[in-house]
């Protein structure tokens, strides 16, 4: 661990082109940047040892709903609605561009604020600049379709942008999910509203300073800091609001939809995950054994699409779970400025209690405790860590094996046959995201075929590519995002029927 000088050197160095108002990071909002309208500010903490180490403008209703104004004037009487696709997607090339020049930043600014082990938030900001991109160049290829009609018509669809996009993103990848909504949003014609974390939301500001710098027009992106319950509700209840996007957890989700339906926007949720991780005994077993490992322990769990349940086959079982437990036990846990860690802190110690708190519960329900389930200390002691843990002989009614956890802890089910591992991999509230390892193709086909997830693999678990759409089944949330998908929920749909033969109809007697 780094000393506290050290740390705050470092933490200096990291922050130090950041925006400042009345000594805290402000929010960005009708290009302008400014303090709450109360003068509220939230300290933020590094996860890794504890240590404050920037203000943050704590945002209210009252910020939400300025932001609103400033969208909803940009919208309906700026400039943007008049920005052709072209000019459009050329200010996202530019967005790239400047992520890519500033990436070490970026990544530093993620590691510093969420936690995350610096090979992590590299590759982060990477997809970052890919992402814009993507849309950059989707913006301007064909967005609609023609009809042959039993009329002298000539009738077709246009896509045309939804109007105020109000977007609501989690801690665990804080610059990545701005992105994912951010740049199909702008490329499809909107402006948007973006509400970081309360305790991540330093690279979303980083981001609205390259997009000042680069000149977009004022409201069209806006940044409020603050908490969900007031910020985020006024996003979702307000009239004003054309859409709301929202990654992160189910319950949230809930309180999203029922506040959306004021004016019946537009939605699209990506909420939680207990997703399967199915290997049979015909699996590489090495291969299985990786993936088994960088499913539930990448971001120490904290991630929606985690192989939180490994299904694995009776015939297997106990040599695989031995060489897991083996593997899990020899993960460096630390910094995510140590080169040599492989896993990082949780996100704030009231997250990591809530993890202890299903480790404890497991425990209670007579699951196994086959590696971890302790907070580590000696020099990791005022972090937030959590050692890798790993649950067997648990039974489909704990907690462990219903609930999602978000953190580096592991349950294992066992299954019988393939009708069997099909049965349990679906027995969820949940459809995220899932996984079957086996080197039968044939069989890996069928079980995909089956499981009920919107994201799945086969011999592998976790990429994730802005190509494809991601998003879930069930209670795991509504509508997709990357990929054309993406895109498509940034826009209406117009139907346009011209007339070609234009003379009276005659409905009418005259």
């Amino acid at each position: 661990m780094q000393t506290s000088i050290d740390t705050a050197a470092r933490a200096a160095e990291i922050l130090r082109n950041l925006p400042r108002r009345d000594g805290a990071v402000p929010m960005y909002v009708n290009g302008a940047w400014r303090s709450a309208a109360d003068g509220a500010t939230r300290e933020l903490f590094n996860p890794s040892d504890g240590r404050a180490i920037v203000s943050a403008a704590e945002g209210s209703e009252a910020d939400a709903q300025a932001a609103i104004e400033a969208a909803r004037a940009a919208f309906d009487e700026g400039p943007w609605s008049a920005t052709s696709a072209a000019d459009r997607a050329a200010l996202l090339f530019r967005v790239a561009d400047a992520i890519d020049a500033r990436r070490d930043e970026l990544s530093q600014m993620d590691t510093l604020n969420g936690g995350k082990p610096l090979r992590e938030t590299e590759f982060d900001v990477i997809d970052a600049a890919n992402c814009f991109r993507y849309y950059a160049g989707l913006a301007t290829k064909p967005h609609g379709q023609t009809f042959d009609v039993p009329a002298p018509s000539q009738s077709f669809t246009v896509r045309e942008p939804i109007g105020v996009c109000g977007q609501i993103v989690p801690w665990n990848y804080p610059l990545l999910m701005a992105v994912w909504k951010i740049a199909p949003a702008l490329a499809a014609g909107n402006v948007c509203i973006l509400k970081p974390a309360e305790l991540t939301p330093l690279s979303a500001i980083l981001l609205a300073q390259i997009f000042h710098d680069l000149e977009l027009p004022a409201g069209v992106l806006n940044v409020v800091l603050g908490p969900g319950a007031s910020v985020g509700h006024a996003l979702a209840a307000s009239e004003a609001v054309d859409k709301i996007a929202f990654t992160g957890g189910t319950k949230t989700g809930r309180s999203i939809m029922q506040a959306a339906t004021s004016n019946l926007k537009k939605i699209s949720l990506e909420l939680g995950g207990k997703s399967p991780n199915v290997v049979f005994a015909d699996a590489d077993f090495e291969t299985a054994i990786d993936y088994a490992l960088f499913g539930i322990f990448a971001n120490a769990g904290q991630v929606c699409s985690a192989g939180s349940r490994l299904v694995v086959e009776r015939s297997l079982h106990d040599r695989f779970v031995d060489r897991l437990v083996e593997r899990a036990e020899k993960i460096r846990v630390g910094d995510g400025f140590d080169p040599s860690t492989e896993m990082g802190p949780i996100v704030s110690p009231l997250h990591r209690e809530r993890v202890e708190a299903y480790i404890a519960a497991g425990v209670a329900e007579g699951a196994r405790l086959r590696c971890g389930g302790n907070r580590l200390g000696g020099a990791l002691a005022d972090g937030n860590f959590i050692a890798p843990t790993i649950f067997d002989d648990t039974t489909p009614s704990m907690r462990i094996v219903r609930e999602e956890i978000f953190g580096p802890v592991l349950v294992v089910q066992t299954f019988e046959d393939e009708a069997d591992a099909i049965r349990i991999a679906n027995d969820t509230i949940y459809g995220l995201a899932g996984a079957v390892f086996t080197q039968d193709v044939a069989k890996a086909h069928r079980v995909i075929r089956k499981m009920r997830a919107g994201i799945t693999w086969i011999n592998t678990f976790h990429p994730t590519y802005n190509e494809a759409p991601w998003g879930g089944y069930k209670q795991s949330g509504i509508g997709r995002e990357l990929g054309t998908y993406g895109y498509e929920a940034y826009t209406e749909v117009k139907q346009v029927n011209v007339n070609l033969d234009v003379v009276p109809s005659g409905w009418f007697s005259d």
